[in-house]
């Protein structure tokens, strides 16, 4: 069950990666910040829990720049949905 909860939280900041370097998403977009949000969180949590840290700072340090780019997204009134 650990393996499917780190595959899923690379898959979620992975998959956006991949679009932006193919096009087909922007790097500020909502849904960008939001999936980097969501895995790196997943990623963070189970390094705490692994007692990994390096990579809990690393996967941390993802969600806190990822929530401040969404946060910035609130802020400037942009709808959180749309990418």
């Amino acid at each position: 069950m650990e393996q499917a909860i780190q595959v899923l939280g690379s898959l979620l900041i992975l998959t956006p990666f991949a679009l932006v370097q193919l096009g087909r998403m922007l790097p500020t977009s909502a849904l960008y910040l939001m999936l980097n949000l969501a895995g790196s969180s997943i990623l963070a949590a189970d390094a705490f829990t692994g007692r990994q840290w390096g990579f809990l700072l690393l996967e941390s340090v993802w969600a806190v720049v990822s929530l401040i780019g969404v946060l910035r997204l609130v802020w400037n009134d942009r709808p959180i949905l749309r990418s």
